[in-house]
C-alpha cells in the first residue's frame, strides 16, 4: 500500500509535507499515513486528534505516524493515543533515517528532540506539490519573538534561515519543473537572513530570486510581519511587477493596549502606514490579516478598534481566530473573557471580513486580469483573488481573463 500525508495548518507545513513524502519515500516506508499537525489553536489540535481516530477506524491495519507542531509540543499526549504508532518531532520528520527506523521497528515510539537546539535550516529540494499549481519554497523556520499567545516558537524553535544560494537553486529547479508561481514561506518570513553571514534581509532575497531566476513569472510572499519589512523589500514591492501585490499581515489586534499585552512589535498606526505606503506604489494591492478575537482583557472599545482597523488600513480578507489559551504561554494566565463573548466577537469580525471582501470583488468586476489557472475550474489574480473560470484551461498557465461578476467570495471570469 502507499504512503499518505495528511496536512494541517500553514503553508510551511504544506511544504514540509512534500518533504516528508520524499524522505519517507527514500526510506521505502509503506502502508502508513503521516499526520502533520498544527498547534496554533486548540481547535487545530482537536481536529488532528479527530482525524487520527477516523483514519484508524477506516483502516485498522495501517500504521499512523504523527508529527508537526502539536506533536513537537505535546508528544506524550499523541503517544498515549491507541491509534498512534509513532511520534516524530519537527526536526526528525525531515530525515529519511527516522522513517527507515520506524519501518524496521527499530524506533522508539517518541522521537522528539529539543527543537531549541536546532541552529540551521537546509533547503529540502522539493519540486512536486500534490494538488497544487503553485510551488511553496521554505526560506526560514522558527521564531525569536515570544508573543504572549503563541506556542509556535516551542514547536519550531528559534529563527533560522535557508542560505540565499540554496533558495535561488531551489527556485530555479521549481521553474524548470514548470511552476509559474512560487510562494516564499516561513514562520517569521520577514526575519529572514538575520542569522546568516552578512545578514541579508528578505528584500535582498527577493531581489536575488527575481534577478537570478528570470524565467519565474510570479513571486509571492506568505504571511509577513509588516513592521520588519526592510527598505529594499519596500523598493521591490514598488518596482517589481513579478512580486505579487498581495500581503497577508500578522496583525492580531487593532488596539494598541492589546497589542502590548500580546507583546507584538507594531501599533495600529504601523499597520495603516504600511498599507498606505504599499498602496501608493501598487494601487491594486490587496491586504489580508490575521486577527485574534476576544484576547484576555479585551473590552468593547478595544474590540471596536479592531473592527475599525479593517477600514482604516483597507484590509479585504480576514483570518479570524477566536482566542484559545495555549498551554505554557503567558496569555493563558491572563483574565479570560466569557466563551460566548469570544465567539460573538469572532462572528462580528468574520462578518466584517465578508463585507469588505464583497466590496473588493464588486470593485474588480468589469476589469481584465492576468490569472494563474488552477485545478477545479478556478484561477488566481495577482492579488490572490479566486476567479471561477468560464471555459476550458490548462492548470498552471497564465491567462488573460475578463472579470464578469462574482459569487459570495470569488470572482467569475471569461478566458480571453
Amino acid at each position: 500500500m502507499t504512503l499518505d500525508v495528511v496536512t494541517f495548518g500553514c503553508r510551511l507545513n504544506a511544504y514540509e509535507s512534500e518533504a516528508i513524502r520524499l524522505r519517507a519515500g527514500e526510506a521505502q516506508l509503506r502502508d502508513a499515513v503521516v499526520v502533520n499537525t498544527c498547534a496554533v489553536t486548540a481547535e487545530a489540535v482537536r481536529q488532528s486528534r479527530q482525524t487520527i481516530r477516523r483514519l484508524k477506524r477506516e483502516n485498522p491495519a495501517r500504521r499512523i505516524l504523527v508529527t508537526g507542531c502539536a506533536a513537537q509540543t505535546q508528544p506524550q499526549a499523541y503517544a498515549a493515543m491507541a491509534e498512534v504508532d509513532g511520534v516524530l518531532g519537527n526536526a526528525e520528520k525531515l530525515t529519511a533515517q527516522a522513517y527507515a527506523d520506524f519501518g524496521t521497528g527499530n524506533s522508539e515510539k517518541i522521537r522528539v528532540n529539543d527543537i531549541m537546539s536546532i541552529r540551521e535550516t537546509a533547503g529540502q529540494m522539493v519540486d512536486h506539490f500534490e494538488g497544487h499549481t503553485r510551488a511553496f519554497l521554505q526560506v526560514q523556520n522558527g521564531c525569536d519573538h515570544r508573543c504572549t499567545f503563541c506556542v509556535i516558537p516551542y514547536g519550531r524553535g528559534n529563527s533560522r534561515s535557508v542560505p540565499l544560494g540554496a533558495v535561488v537553486q531551489e527556485a530555479r529547479r521549481l521553474v524548470e519543473k514548470g511552476f509559474a508561481e512560487i510562494v516564499l514561506t516561513g514562520v517569521d518570513l520577514t526575519s529572514y537572513g538575520a542569522d546568516l553571514s552578512g545578514a541579508p534581509a528578505l528584500g535582498t532575497l527577493v531581489e536575488k530570486i527575481l534577478k537570478l531566476v528570470p524565467a519565474l513569472q510570479r513571486l509571492r510572499l506568505s504571511s509577513i510581519d509588516s513592521i520588519e519589512a526592510d527598505d529594499l523589500l519596500m523598493r521591490m514591492i514598488a518596482e517589481e511587477e513579478r512580486l505579487m501585490p498581495h500581503f497577508h499581515l500578522s496583525v492580531q489586534s487593532g488596539d494598541d493596549m492589546i497589542l502590548k499585552r500580546m507583546k507584538r512589535r507594531h501599533s495600529r498606526a504601523d499597520t495603516i502606514a504600511f498599507c498606505d505606503a504599499v498602496r501608493r506604489h501598487r494601487p491594486d494591492a490587496a491586504f489580508g490579516a490575521d486577527f485574534i478575537a476576544g484576547f484576555p482583557t479585551e473590552d468593547d472599545d478595544m474590540f471596536e478598534n479592531s473592527l475599525k482597523l479593517v477600514d482604516d488600513a483597507g484590509l479585504s480578507a480576514l483570518h479570524v481566530f477566536p482566542y484559545s489559551p495555549r498551554p505554557g504561554t503567558p496569555a493563558a494566565r491572563m483574565p479570560r473573557l466569557a466563551g460566548d463573548v469570544v465567539r460573538e466577537r469572532a462572528v462580528r469580525l468574520r462578518r466584517k471580513g465578508e463585507a469588505v471582501l464583497a466590496a473588493r470583488l464588486d470593485a474588480m468586476t468589469g476589469s481584465v486580469r492576468a490569472v494563474l489557472t488552477e485545478r477545479g475550474g478556478i484561477g488566481r489574480t495577482p492579488c490572490f483573488t479566486p476567479v471561477v473560470l468560464e471555459g476550458a484551461h490548462v492548470p498552471g498557465t497564465l491567462r488573460t481573463v475578463a472579470i464578469t461578476g462574482r459569487t459570495a467570495d470569488r470572482l467569475t471570469g471569461a478566458l480571453q
